[in-house]
This record gives C-alpha cells, sequence and structure tokens, in this order.
C-alpha cells in the first residue's frame, strides 16, 4: 500500500501552493517538510509534470551556497563525471544505499547520546564534544562499521557490473581471456615443445 504524497504545485510566477493547507509557502517550507519525514510532490501547475527532483535540487543548491556546504570541490566534480559513463546507472542506487548505511549509524549515535544525556542532549552543541571524548572506542566502532559496510556495497555494485558485463559480451564467442605470462593454454593449444 503506498503512502499518498502531498502535492505542491509551482506555479509559473515561481510560486509554490501546498495543496494540503491551501496556501503558498516558501522552498524553505518544503524543505521543512523534507525533514519532518513528509513524502512531497510538486507538480508544475501548468504542464502536471512531476518537477519534485528540480525542487529538491534547488534545496540543495541553496544549502551548498551556505556556511556549511557539505559537498567538496571532488566530490561535485566526481559526481559529474560520472554522467554519460558505463557505471551511471549502478552509482545512485550504490549512494542510496550508502546514505541509508549512513543514516542508521546517525540514529544509532542519537540513542547513544540520548541514553547518555537524556532526551534535550541534540539540543547542548557541547554534548558532541562530550560524547567524541568519552565515546572514542564506540564511535570508532560505529565508524568502522560503516566504513565496512560502504565497501561492501562497492564490492557488491562492482560484482554485479562484471556479471552484467560477462553477460553482455556472452553471446559474441571471445575466447576467455589468459594473462599475458600466464601458463594456461586455450582450448585449441596442445602441449608443443619449445621453438629454438
Amino acid at each position: 500500500m503506498s503512502v499518498e504524497k502531498r502535492v505542491i504545485k509551482k506555479y509559473p510566477n515561481r510560486r509554490l501552493y501546498d495543496t494540503a493547507t491551501s496556501s503558498y509557502i516558501t522552498l524553505g517550507d518544503v524543505k521543512q517538510l523534507v525533514l519532518d519525514q513528509v513524502d512531497i510532490q510538486v507538480v508544475d501547475a501548468k504542464t502536471q509534470a512531476d518537477i519534485t527532483r528540480s525542487v529538491l535540487l534547488q534545496i540543495i543548491l541553496d544549502e551548498e551556497n551556505g556556511t556549511m556546504p557539505m559537498f567538496s570541490y571532488e566530490v561535485l566534480t566526481q559526481f559529474i563525471r560520472f554522467y554519460g559513463q558505463a557505471m551511471q546507472g549502478m552509482m545512485g542506487p550504490f549512494l542510496e544505499r550508502n546514505l541509508q548505511v549512513f543514516s542508521q549509524l546517525q540514529q544509532k549515535m542519537q540513542e547513544q547520546t540520548r541514553a547518555l544525556y537524556g532526551e534535550n542532549a541534540m539540543l547542548n552543541p557541547n554534548i558532541w564534544s562530550d560524547l567524541m571524548k568519552f565515546q572514542g572506542p564506540n564511535m570508532q566502532n560505529m565508524m568502522s562499521n560503516y566504513m565496512e559496510q560502504s565497501t561492501n556495497l562497492f564490492l557488491d555494485m562492482q560484482n554485479r557490473m562484471q556479471e552484467q558485463t560477462r553477460q553482455l559480451f556472452s553471446g559474441f564467442g571471445f575466447n576467455p581471456y589468459v594473462a599475458p605470462g600466464s601458463q594456461e593454454k586455450g582450448p585449441d593449444k596442445k602441449d608443443e615443445p619449445p621453438k629454438g
């Protein structure tokens, strides 16, 4: 059973209209809906086209232009380089799964913080420095688990890509690849004395 999304209409004058509250809202309000875990869909009021991704990207762009950007120059240029490449189709699911694992890590950290400092712990900026100081081994353990899961996700993606490549080229009848200097013999090779 799918959850019905909250529909927001975007008009040609760039105004956003929340159909659930029958009122105009700002991009900041849309961001807050996302933070509140509300499933949204933004549609162009004139064409009815789904423009949710472009609105979400606009929110990310606004955040990146703020004081604490998340993506470095290197990350952004790598994203651009993946477009049009063979692995583009695999990159999205890989990043999505990686973000899910990272969210699980974040949730565990928040649970530990609440267990140690109470419900209002997230409001105190000094809590994180204390947590890092006293929970070093636990933090290292969680980060190590995250890195291991991330590595496993990458290896899984790499294996799937290799399998897809094998399937793609299996119909061409190529001889199996033999590394240079290998002692393997092909199917039509016989033991022959070295020529001298």
